[in-house]
This record gives C-alpha cells, structure tokens and sequence, in this order.
C-alpha cells in the first residue's frame, strides 16, 4: 500500500500531521521515479503484542527483541506516530530529504523507520539510536 490508501487501517489511522508530511514527500519523490510503500504504519495494540510475542521467540529473550519491536505500550506504531517505509531507493530518498519534510529515521538499525520531527525542518534531524532500547520512550 502506499501513503495514499487510505482505506486501509495502516495509512488511515496515522498520525495527521505525519501522514501529511509523507504525502508531501512522496508526491515530490515520485518526481525523482521513486515510490514510497507502507510497510507497516498504525498498528493495534494486539497486533504489536504479536509482533513482540514473535520477536521473542526468533531472538530467545525479552530484552533482545527489544531491540527491533516495542511493547503496546511504547511503540510509536500503536500511537500512529511511526511508519516504515520500503523499498529501499524509497529509504535512501528519505535520508537524503527526509529532513525537509520534517521525516526522520530515528533508529540506526532501523533504516526504514521513520517518525515526524517538527523541528527537523529547521535544525535538521536529531542524532539517531542506535536501536529502540537506547530510546528513552521505550523504557517503561
């Protein structure tokens, strides 16, 4: 799906103003021939869980699926304030204009996650963790 489907629950439920953003750059990516897919966007609390559930058995604990899946709780995915973006000539786009719009990559293992940073557009966009457990949001 892309940014603009918005019948689908992964686009709709987005954050506004970051759903704004991601329209305004993909309309001037698609002038460069590149086209930004959704990954995954809003997410359901019971669907992250899920996703946590799965993190844990592929990586044998708690604290290093951590490092790629938050709780329900944390995760910007649940709050529609993060969306993951594909393919990656869409990701390498983003790190080149991403600030522009205000999009910033926030995890340094994360290529394709992005998050709405209002004042990127002025300052550029702040320093990236190196993975979710780094951030400050994630501890509970």
């Amino acid at each position: 799906m892309t940014v603009f489907d918005d019948e689908f629950p992964a686009v709709a439920n987005l954050d506004p103003a970051l759903l704004e953003a991601l329209r305004r750059a993909a309309a001037d990516a698609a002038d460069d021939g590149v086209q930004f897919y959704v990954n995954s966007g809003w997410r359901s609390p019971e669907y992250q869980a899920r996703l946590l559930r799965e993190a844990i058995a592929k990586y044998g604990s708690k604290e290093e699926a951590a490092r790629w899946v938050a709780t329900p709780d944390t995760s910007p995915h649940v709050s529609g304030d993060a969306v993951d973006i594909g393919p990656s000539d869409a990701t390498a786009w983003l790190s080149r204009h991403g600030a522009q719009y205000g999009l910033c990559q926030i995890y340094k293992n994360e290529p394709w996650h992005y998050e709405l940073r209002a004042g990127a557009v002025e300052r550029g966009c702040p320093r990236m963790y190196a993975d979710p457990t780094q951030d400050p949001r994630m501890r509970q």
